[in-house]
């Protein structure tokens, strides 16, 4: 049997990241923001810790016709691994709020820069209060006389470093929710982030200035 993701955890750095990336480009258009997800495998949890984002474009009437700009995504590893080395390509993301028929093909392509990629969806607009992440992971299923590749789902959890605790609740106190000194909850961390932060109570700007925060908080915090 061929290896498979226990789990996927993502960070909160990851979360921001994504949202500041579909107000810049995605918001008030039927245009998907899509990108890298970098971080660690250990154990079968795939640990995504950061991000960035890559150029991308599809057919507004033919969404088996899209372009992912490999060249940026190169030119952006190759900048990250002189930051951190420890950071690999472990899957991409992409606004949902569901996978959508040309991801198998996308993520093949990511296949050239990662043996197994995990795809996140990210819900940037969720309507009710929970997770608005889910995982997949690609596995071959034989059909008739050939094999074809489909989705299938990993469990995802929100995974908090103290260092992103400390940046969030200190950027969000003036967040009136009740949840903000538990945000090792899962279930409290993604309310205060989605309704608290992208729905109504940050731009896109101050979102930026909070990525920025938490991902220097976390690079203080591992050489502690």
């Amino acid at each position: 049997m061929s290896w498979r993701p226990s789990s996927v955890a993502v960070h909160p750095i990851v979360l921001l990241g994504v949202v500041d990336h579909f107000n810049r480009v995605s918001k008030h258009t039927n245009k998907r923001a899509v990108g890298i997800l970098l971080g660690q495998t250990s154990r079968g949890v795939v640990s995504c810790t950061n991000s960035f984002a890559v150029p991308f474009e599809e057919d507004a009437k033919d969404t088996s016709v899209w372009f992912l700009d490999h060249n940026f995504l190169e030119n952006m590893m190759e900048m990250t691994r002189k930051v951190n080395a420890r950071e690999q390509i472990v899957g991409w993301y992409s606004t949902g709020p569901k996978i959508r028929p040309s991801d198998l093909d996308i993520n093949e392509l990511l296949r050239n820069y990662c043996a197994n990629p995990v795809l996140v969806v990210v819900d940037p607009d969720p309507k009710e209060l929970g997770l608005p992440t889910e995982a997949y992971f690609s596995v071959e299923e034989p059909k008739e006389a050939t094999v074809q590749r489909t989705f299938v789902h990993v469990p995802a959890v929100i995974d908090a470093s103290e260092a992103e605790e400390v940046g969030v609740g200190h950027l969000l106190r003036d967040v009136k929710e009740s949840s903000i000194s538990t945000l090792t909850s899962e279930v409290s961390f993604s309310k205060l982030l989605y309704s608290g932060l992208v729905k109504s109570t940050f731009s896109s700007a101050r979102t930026h200035v909070l990525v920025e925060y938490c991902q220097a908080s976390s690079k203080l915090g591992s050489r502690t």
